[in-house]
């Protein structure tokens, strides 16, 4: 499999078409990869259809030491950290009941399912076409993806010459890297003024009011989301959706000692995050913002492995420090007022840092008044922007 087509399929099976739609007929197979887990190879070959990879599920159950039960029309995947149904009328149920869309094929005498199914179970999926690397891991790999790759280059060579592919049609999606954002998202442009509003942490209780307060003011706002949080509030992640508010990731734990642990703790996180976010709301983002902010903590090494596998690292300029004053609504109004008024000489769109939390909602309309005032217009974060962080990472 060509370079060029190992890309299309790496963003393609992460972002694009998370998890089909259905059984029966698929398009012809794209060449293999060979599954690694954890720091060994296996001989599991994977193989790319309509840009998703799949594999035989009762080899995956072994490798992965999942107990397996059921029929082929209706079969039972389970381990010690999640299940997941798997029904042949293109449907999956996880084990919190969560009803997700799931192709599934029969090859020969195997059934064929996603590895995308495996952050339902507790692990996390990498894949690095320039490396030949799809690999599964639970976080007792002593391996990186780039040391793990050195060491195997032989076992991971890909079954076909790597030669030239002609390049994608117009209508193919492009990789993050070669997209040409159509503007620096750092300043308010020809558009005229742009704001960007993000609530961390969320979703919560509040969540409701929040979005209520957004619609009398029809403003948008950006959500970086934690996994359990979108877990106990699936339905306000719905109305975000419904809404067209702009979906992001702020990892699982926000904890510095787990989050911050390895850059393959960080990347496991988000990618947990993000398999959460799609079984509740059938939504994957590539946007997420780091707890605590990206520096110090997010060096080059956690940006190359988290940023490698096509995630956008989004920070703020503006902070409201509505964690800090809580209730003090007049000192967080003056703080957000302060510094978009700063960066309004600079010609910069304010991306303002607040939280998803009750507090937050009795300020929250003053502040979106001055906004109007101003003759700001409110746009959410997207992957097409070229994004803003402390470490001046536009990856």
């Amino acid at each position: 499999m060509s370079i060029k087509k190992l890309l299309l399929c790496a963003i393609l099976f992460i972002f694009i078409i998370p998890w089909g739609a259905g059984t029966g007929a698929v398009a012809a197979e794209s060449g293999g990869i060979k599954l690694a887990i954890n720091d060994s190879v296996t001989d599991i070959r994977a193989v790319c259809v309509e840009y998703t990879f799949y594999v035989p599920v009762r080899e995956l159950a072994e490798k992965l030491k999942l107990s397996f039960t059921g029929t082929p029309e209706d079969l039972s995947l389970a381990g010690d950290a999640g299940s997941l149904r798997i029904l042949q009328e293109g449907k999956g149920i996880t084990g919190d009941g969560t009803e997700i869309s799931l192709t599934v094929f029969k090859r020969g005498d195997n059934l064929m399912v996603p590895v995308k199914i495996v952050p339902l179970l507790g692990y996390a999926v990498s894949y690095r076409p320039d490396l030949h690397l799809l690999r599964i891991t639970d976080g007792t790999q002593t391996l990186d993806d780039f040391a793990f790759a050195a060491k195997f280059k032989n076992e991971l060579a890909p079954e076909e010459p790597a030669v030239p592919a002609p390049d994608p049609s117009p209508a193919a999606p492009e990789s993050p890297e070669s997209s040409s954002p159509p503007r620096d998202s750092s300043k308010p442009g020809a558009l005229g003024k742009i704001v960007y509003l993000t609530f961390d942490d969320g979703p919560s209780a509040a969540t409701g009011q929040l979005l209520d307060i957004l619609d009398e003011h029809g403003a948008k706002a950006t959500f970086f989301m934690l996994g359990p949080r979108i877990e106990r509030f699936p339905n306000q992640v719905k109305r975000m959706v419904q809404s067209k508010q702009g979906l992001g990731l702020h990892g699982m734990t926000h904890m510095k000692s787990k989050f911050y642990a390895s850059p393959s703790a960080a990347l496991a996180e988000m990618n947990r995050d993000n398999a959460l976010l799609k079984a509740v709301s059938g939504e994957f983002t590539k946007l997420i913002r780091t707890p605590y902010g990206s520096k110090p903590y997010f060096t080059k090494a956690f940006r190359d492995e988290v940023l490698g596998s096509g995630y956008r690292l989004w920070d703020w300029n503006v902070d409201s420090l509505d964690w800090k004053y809580g209730s003090e609504g007049d000192s967080v109004y003056a703080n957000v007022v302060s510094q978009v008024n700063k960066l309004e000489k600079g010609a910069a769109a304010p991306i303002i840092l607040m939280h998803d939390q009750k507090a937050t909602l009795k300020v929250l309309p003053r502040i979106l008044e001055y906004l109007q005032k101003k003759g700001y217009r409110y746009e959410i974060i997207t992957s097409a922007l070229r994004p803003v962080n402390f470490w001046h990472d536009t990856r």
